[in-house]
Order: C-alpha cells, then structure tokens, then sequence
C-alpha cells in the first residue's frame, strides 16, 4: 500500500473533506502544486481553482475559490475561502452568479469597485470553467 498524508479542506462554516490522500495538488497563487506525504513543511496561499485529492485511481475534486495550505509531513490543511464539491454546485445558479457578476462589473466606476468586481467575475468564471470540465470526466 502506498503511503499517504492526512487532508482536511475546510471553510469558515464547514469541512468540505478529511481523509487520506497518496497526493495532493493545489492551485497556487505561484502554480499548481503537487504535495505526496512526507512532504517539507510549507505554508502558501491558495487561488481559485481545483483541489485534487488522489488515493490510488480514485479522484476527489473540490473547487476553492483561494485561501492558504499549510502542509506538514503527515497533514495537510486547506483554509478555504470557499470551498465545493461538484456535486454541491448547481450549473444554473453558477451561470447566473457569473450573469451577475458581469453586470456589477458594468455598473462600477472606482478602481476599488471595478477591482472588487473583477475579482468576483473572475472566481465566477473559474468555478464555472471548472464545473464543465467536471462533468466532461
């Protein structure tokens, strides 16, 4: 049997998942991350993307819209923003959150609001981009 590492993902309200993983890989705000256990310690911020937790053939996916990991030899913690599952993700309510986002974006005039709205469209898009790619598998 391989050797694997612990893995929590969690937000602010709930764990989303725990269990064993053989690897890890993580969106980094520097790039993906690949993590197998045993792994140096290490702490870095996380971008919006897909968190995947791999255990022999089987695959756990979870979208994280960024956050921090913090990685020991035999844990690793996700410190989500947010954070879902395919399954949790309902595609209308993910178009119309990325409708809505689009159009606040077209409603801001300073560079804070039109910051703060491009980064709401920007996790929209991705976390849509990334339920397709889910159901394409």
């Amino acid at each position: 049997m391989a050797s694997t590492v612990n893995v929590l993902v969690a937000t602010a309200e709930r764990e989303v998942y725990r269990g064993d993983a053989e690897m890890l890989v993580a969106p980094g705000i520097s790039g993906e991350l690949g993590i197998l256990p045993k792994h140096a310690p290490l702490l870095c911020a996380l971008k919006a993307g897909e968190l995947r937790i791999k255990r022999g053939d089987e695959e756990d996916a979870v979208f994280v819209s960024g956050g921090f990991m913090e990685v020991q030899p035999d844990m690793i913690t996700v410190l989500a923003d947010t954070a879902e599952r395919a399954s949790d993700i309902d595609e209308a309510q993910a178009i119309e959150a990325e409708r809505r986002a689009r159009e606040l974006l077209e409603k801001r005039t300073g560079d804070t609001e039109v910051a703060m709205a491009q980064a709401e469209l920007a996790m929209a898009v991705a976390r849509l981009e990334w339920l397709k790619k889910r159901k394409k598998h």
